[in-house]
């Protein structure tokens, strides 16, 4: 196989996208990434990541980009999550990135990163191969960001589509819950 069909392989089963360090878990070296990426075969996004022109972009593929722009152990949170679930009547300005370590880097303006050290890893989730905070915890961070009935909506939609059991919602009309 040919550089270019690693890449694929690995784009195509990650969104789209591929970061320099997973291309060289490939065996694909960080020198002919950029070529291919010179060549028009990738298209670079900055920092290492680079979608596959051979993938077709779908919903998912911008989500997964933000993601990898933020570095390892970034995830989508709030509102993105509802967004890459297709739930909610979201229509965000930015994608909405978590991380537990600090970046400094500079990312594009439609990326918005949160700095969340405390979150736990049993909150964190890959919805379709993106790194996100699970629904329940996504709920959780919205409350009060939002109108009570919006968010009662929410967690109802939630629990239709299989992201959060009756059990959770019940014991969530979260006790802490402001009127």
């Amino acid at each position: 196989m040919s550089y270019r069909e690693d890449l694929w392989a690995v784009a195509a089963s990650q969104n789209g996208v591929v970061t320099i360090a997973e291309a060289e878990d490939a065996g694909v070296p960080a020198v002919e990434v950029r070529k291919l990426a010179a060549r028009g075969a990738l298209r670079s996004h900055g920092l290492g990541v680079y979608t596959h022109r051979g993938v077709p972009s779908t919903p998912l593929t911008e989500p997964a980009v933000a993601v990898a722009l933020a570095g390892d152990g970034a995830f989508l949170h709030r509102e993105a999550v509802f967004s890459l679930l297709g739930m909610g009547q979201f229509n965000p300005k930015r994608i909405r990135v978590g991380t537990r370590r600090r970046v400094r880097r500079a990312l594009p303006e439609w990326v918005e990163l949160e700095h969340r050290p405390g979150l736990p890893e049993t909150d964190l989730i890959r919805y379709e191969g993106v790194p996100s905070t699970t629904a329940q915890r996504a709920l959780l961070d919205l409350r009060g960001r939002m109108p009570r009935e919006r968010w009662e909506a929410l967690s109802r939609e939630a629990v239709l589509y299989g992201w959060l059991t009756e059990a959770d919602a019940e014991s969530s009309e979260w006790a802490d819950r402001p009127a």
